[in-house]
């Protein structure tokens, strides 16, 4: 089966190159990695232009097999202790007003790396102490006790990905599971309502429109604070292939219908992605 072809409105124009070699160059001398590169994100030359990255954590090797995802597969590497301070100092170097920290996921680890997380968070706070964090986190395997690691370091919004609904999780993130996922965001408010809950969904993978609403009804019962829908681009021939261009006009429709259902703030475009224009939402909520 041939791939579609993408519409205009997935047409993108080419970044800036002297931001993006200067940020590549930056990211590679602290021996970091970015999920804007690794993912192949086609915001990357937007955020790098504005001085703003998500930084990745933990190697660049997922243990995980999902067939949307870019990030390379395999055996995961030793975790670096120098670098929770490396990503303070690229935060710092930066002048980042709000930081967003991602990993692979690591079921390698007993923690699932949850301790390397918050050395993170406690690195870049004690360099940058009016930075605010964001942390866009692995299932941890489900464990309540790994997940309390990360929310006692404080970040201002813990992010878990949902990705897809129910019914393609089979197809599209075997090794995972939804309600573990939903669980997890649940814990968050619950443990501390202070810390902003958020997830993100990508469409264009055979969702149906009823099944969106359901997770979405979902989201406001566990009282998720921020949800981004984004439309899933196939990173190569090896990926799922896409199965719908969603239009621009429905991602509005799933804009108004998140916040019409009570989701405090919802992101909904054919570009947007979990960590994209990642203060804004803070900020909006901040102020009400």
């Amino acid at each position: 089966m041939s791939a579609k072809k993408k519409p205009e409105w997935l047409r993108k124009k080419m970044p800036d190159k002297k931001s993006l070699d200067k940020m590549q160059a930056m990211v590679k001398d602290l021996s970091l990695h970015t999920v804007c590169q690794e993912a192949n994100c086609p915001n990357i030359g937007e955020c790098f232009e504005n001085r703003t990255a998500t930084f990745m954590i933990m190697g660049d090797v997922c243990t995980r097999g999902c067939r949307f995802c870019a990030v390379g597969k395999g055996e995961a590497p030793v975790l670096d202790p120098d670098e929770p301070r490396h990503v303070a100092e690229a935060v710092s170097e930066l002048n980042l007003k709000h930081a967003v920290i991602t990993s692979v996921t690591r079921d390698d680890l007993p923690d699932g790396g949850a301790a390397h997380f918050a050395e993170t968070i406690r690195a870049v706070r004690r360099m940058n102490p009016s930075t605010s964090i964001e942390v866009l986190i692995p299932d941890l395997q489900g464990s309540e006790a790994a997940l309390d690691i990360v929310l006692e370091a404080k970040p201002e919004i813990l992010n878990h990905n949902i990705e897809t609904v129910p019914s393609l999780y089979g197809n599209v993130r075997p090794g995972a599971d939804y309600q573990r996922s939903i669980d997890l965001l649940k814990r968050v408010k619950e443990k501390n309502p202070a810390i902003l809950s958020k997830t993100g969904i990508m469409v264009g993978l055979g969702e149906s429109a009823e099944e969106m609403h359901g997770v979405m009804d979902t989201l406001v019962e566990i009282k998720c604070d921020i949800l981004t829908i984004g439309q899933y681009l196939q990173p190569s021939s090896e990926h799922l292939p896409v199965e719908e261009f969603v239009t621009p006009e429905q991602f509005e429709v799933y804009k108004k219908m998140g916040i019409q259902k009570g989701i405090p703030f919802v992101e909904s475009g054919p570009f947007i992605r979990s960590s994209y224009n990642a203060a804004r939402a803070m900020e909006v909520l901040n102020n009400h």
